[in-house]
């Protein structure tokens, strides 16, 4: 009987190369995803210290006299709203919706409309735009954007322009972008399974985690070990103190909901009154809601315009001087910064309106320790605007480099998460990018439809358009009712 042939030198060679480990291919991607994490690092470093500049120029604009917010803050909004109304217009709103979309539709153009680098550059620019002009408006949805953006570009650049490959450049630029903006790596990463993709594949693990890591590397290195909310030693010892998780679960959950529900679009009540009317005059309508912001920063101390970051940590460390009524007021300044439809996220505006109303719900709990209190409001009303639970569970934990409150903070954002259901019955940025889905399939519906008497006006060849709804439908565009939440 004769013994089977050994494996030859060179088959074993060929083996080798053909495997994932000294694929020549396999490391060309894994060199764009390390280099393009850390173009993201670098952009969002960037992009924090210029929105921090920004809004420090607005700052001591109001400093010399508070009365200039009432020229500035509306011409900018209107500019913002008249800059958008083109080619710019997927540059509205957080940018989150945007990246989700790209992900979900696996169409080059649809993608590339979405996330090209002009839309990137664009993006960054015009959301310091909106801090320059007083905006409530955040940074880190904007962030999470222009990353998508970068390693979108990047992969198509050098050859990975299929549809499988693409959604993975822009799903680990979405998670790099989130990661590097809050200096929160896990949260990067619970980001891109929970809010981005829905769904956690095998292969994805290695490139999310390599992405994250480089990207949170750079910004560590460039602005040292930090917490964004600085480190605080705080708790919530088992007994009455734990009464703050059902407040602030139940309250503030029920808040982010009617948050989420009121920028959403509709065609009926109150929004589909503002939506008409930001249809049929959006440069009027951004300045007016300008205006507005403006008249309620008037009924506090600090005003309600930019992130809301100074306030937020000054109410955390119980040192803050707002109004008590400052929660209520930046829940409505964000309302009016978004209807506005320009650049903008909703990420730190919303942990600031989430501290105001637990400085307000601390109040009513004198057993419970007043910190502990408003970061667990907080993390419910992220987790109420969001929908996302475990993500506004980490990124708490992160922003405070606390551990001790982990089980608080995760009861109360599963909490805030039911409760905000009942208000909103789909994840605001989910149902967000399935209006920029839905927009996109209309038009090619009408593209490959043949031109009529009733249609001669549609150009075929325009360029599509889509930028994420605010409250802008056409109001001859029948709007779909609210979608449901699945069984």
């Amino acid at each position: 009987m004769s013994e089977p042939d050994a494996e030859t030198p060179p088959s074993r060679l060929r083996r080798l190369a053909d495997s994932d480990l000294f694929s020549p291919t396999q490391w060309r991607r894994r060199v764009l995803f390390w280099s393009g994490a850390v173009m993201v690092g670098l952009a969002a470093v960037g992009f924090a210290q210029a929105a921090d500049a920004a809004f420090g120029l607005f700052h001591r604009m109001l400093e010399h006299s508070r009365w200039w917010a009432f020229v500035v803050t509306p011409s900018t909004f209107a500019l913002l709203a008249w800059l958008t109304s083109g080619a710019l217009k997927p540059t509205r709103g957080s940018g989150i919706p945007q990246a989700i979309a790209a992900l979900k539709v696996e169409d080059e153009d649809f993608r590339k409309s979405l996330l090209s680098l002009r839309v990137a550059l664009g993006k960054m620019a015009l959301t310091l735009a909106a801090l320059l002009g007083g905006a409530s408006v955040g940074r880190e949805g904007p962030t999470v954007h222009v990353g998508a953006g970068l390693l979108y570009s990047l992969g198509r650049r050098f050859g990975f322009a299929d549809a499988a490959a693409a959604g993975r450049f822009i799903l680990a630029g979405s998670a790099a972008g989130l990661a590097a903006a809050f200096n929160t790596p896990l949260a990067g990463v619970v980001f891109a399974i929970e809010e981005m993709s829905g769904a956690f594949e095998h292969r994805m693990s290695g490139i999310l985690l390599t992405a994250v890591i480089i990207a949170g590397v750079v910004s560590l290195g460039i602005l040292g070990n930090y917490a964004y909310f600085g480190r605080l030693d705080i708790g919530l010892p088992l007994g009455r103190a734990w009464w703050a998780v059902l407040a602030t679960g139940i309250g503030c959950g029920l808040a982010g909901g009617l948050f989420a529900r009121l920028i959403l679009p509709h065609d009926r009540g109150l929004r589909g009154a503002m939506g008409r009317l930001r249809a049929r005059h959006p440069v009027l309508f951004a300045a007016a809601c300008g205006l507005a912001l403006v008249l309620l920063s008037q009924l506090t101390r600090t005003g309600l315009y930019g992130t809301g970051y100074a306030q937020a940590r000054a109410i955390l460390e119980g040192q803050h001087e707002t109004t008590g009524a400052f929660g209520a007021l930046k829940f409505l300044g964000n309302i009016a910064s978004y209807w506005a439809g320009i650049p903008g996220g909703i990420f730190s505006p919303a942990l600031a309106v989430g501290a105001g109303l637990g400085d307000n719900i601390a109040a009513l709990l004198p057993g419970a320790d007043a910190p502990a209190v408003v970061l667990l409001a907080m993390a419910a009303y992220l987790s109420g605007v969001t929908q996302a639970p475990l993500t506004a569970t980490v990124i708490s934990m992160e922003l405070t480099a606390n551990q001790q409150m982990a089980l608080p903070i995760m009861a109360t954002c599963l909490l805030a998460r039911a409760a905000s259901s009942l208000l909103c019955r789909k994840p605001v940025y989910r149902a967000l990018a399935e209006r920029l889905i839905e927009g996109y399939e209309q038009e090619l519906a009408l593209r490959e439809t043949p031109p009529s008497s009733a249609d001669a006006d549609v150009d075929a060849g325009a360029e599509v358009d889509i930028g994420e709804p605010a409250l802008v439908e056409d109001p001859a565009t029948p709007t779909p009712p609210e979608p449901r939440e699945p069984t």
